[in-house]
């Protein structure tokens, strides 16, 4: 359960959009975006507004099937992109989501990829879509990415839940090689005030991957500030950056970070 609001994830989807195209406004966007290999910063946002208006072509329809979605995966045509150009077509699709979103609440049933099945995933999901890939472009464009705490605090939580889903073992059985004895990871946000209670156990130590926010000792622990740990489970940002502390099984953490995988 967020403890953002379904109409504070719109707003946010918007406000998001907005931050991203302010920040790519004059810049080249051919350059390569090394967190998402192969694309340049403009199929990236490509990327990004397509999933925006396929989901809210999901939401408006109240779809019960699975939607194609290789429009915005196929990326070969968008090469050479113009901020002038993109940048308002980003905010249109954005506004236009968040409008759709609005209208439905968060409690229509319809199709969803995960578990869930109402209007509330694709608010909660593009908010979270948008915060992640505005900071693939922001860093590959080299200019400095921050998030508002609430919103990491928000995206952190979505990571953990969807990242626990036990659908991962039936789509990638592999993801079962994570657990075993002893095998606990702490993460700890440094640059935020007690009642933020920004600290996430994982616990993989039974046969299901359990999370939950709590200040408990595990065989690895990892510190830092919050922004860079939403892009450090987010395999956004190295963990082996200044600034960041990790006390225990180093290996674990490696071992954990070469085999999760989303977003």
């Amino acid at each position: 359960m967020s403890a953002l609001s379904h109409d504070r994830h719109c707003s946010e989807i918007v406000a998001q959009t907005g931050l991203l195209y302010a920040s790519i406004e004059g810049a080249d966007l051919t350059v390569p975006v090394p967190s998402c290999p192969g694309w340049n910063a403009g199929q990236l946002l490509r990327h990004l507004g397509g999933g925006q208006r396929w989901a809210e072509e999901v939401v408006r329809k109240r779809v019960t099937e699975p939607v194609p979605d290789d429009h915005f995966r196929d990326l070969s045509a968008y090469t050479r992109e113009d901020p002038a150009v993109l940048g308002p077509w980003l905010v249109e699709g954005a506004a236009q989501l968040a409008e759709t979103l609005r209208g439905a609440g968060p409690d229509t049933k319809l199709w969803t990829p995960v578990t869930g099945g109402t209007t509330a995933f694709y608010a909660r999901r593009f908010l979270h879509e948008t915060v992640i890939h505005r900071a693939d472009a922001t860093l590959a464009i080299g200019k400095r990415f921050t998030v508002e705490e609430e919103v990491a605090l928000d995206g952190i939580d979505e990571w953990m839940e969807l990242g626990a889903l036990p659908m991962h073992f039936e789509v990638h059985p592999w993801m079962r090689e994570l657990l075993g004895p002893g095998r606990t990871l702490h993460f700890h946000a440094t640059d935020t005030p007690p009642q933020a209670a920004a600290e996430w156990l994982i616990d993989l130590t039974g046969d299901a991957i359990v999370w939950r926010r709590t200040h408990e000792k595990a065989a690895v622990a990892v510190r830092g500030p919050l922004s860079d740990l939403l892009l450090i489970i987010y395999k956004r940002l190295p963990v082996r950056t200044e600034g960041i502390e990790i006390i225990g099984d180093v290996e674990l953490l490696d071992y954990w970070l070469e085999r999760i995988g989303f977003g």
